[in-house]
């Protein structure tokens, strides 16, 4: 799949969300490194703390699925109905959660009108926190 073909698949990803509170719709399209696309749209809640983003919920759907391993994503945000909302850029809790499962060279295509801008996770997430950094867990004794 080529880039243009997966920012596409973001946008229609983008129709389904759920945004009755902030009126901004959002579509994201995982590649995986096995060739499979997973995609995902943003799910406000009127309790704003349990929204969920798009990128997030193609990631969880793809680890769910026994994913690990990804090449690419892509995502497409503006006001429902419209292309034309700028450049929509993964948030923080995103860019953590996508850093949790690569090392940082992931493609990240953020869709800018008609167009879109190609960047890498690791430019996004200068410095980012791995599960390398963490030292591994020790069982508690009884």
């Amino acid at each position: 799949m080529d880039q243009k073909q997966l920012v596409e698949e973001a946008w229609k990803a983008r129709e389904r969300a759920y945004a009755p509170y902030s009126g901004f719709a959002v579509g994201a399209a995982l590649l995986s490194k096995s060739g499979k696309l997973y995609t995902g749209c943003n799910i406000e809640s009127c309790a704003f703390g349990p929204t969920c983003c798009a990128e997030r919920t193609a990631l969880f759907k793809a680890v769910s699925e026994g994913e690990r391993e990804f090449l690419a994503i892509a995502v497409a945000g503006a006001p429902a109905g419209r292309r034309d909302g700028g450049l929509t850029s993964p948030c923080g809790v995103c860019r953590q959660m996508l850093y949790e499962f690569d090392d940082g060279s992931m493609t990240v295509l953020m869709a800018e009108g008609e167009g879109f801008r190609k960047t890498t996770l690791g430019e996004l997430l200068p410095l980012g926190f791995g599960p390398e950094r963490v030292a591994p867990s020790k069982p508690i004794a009884p």
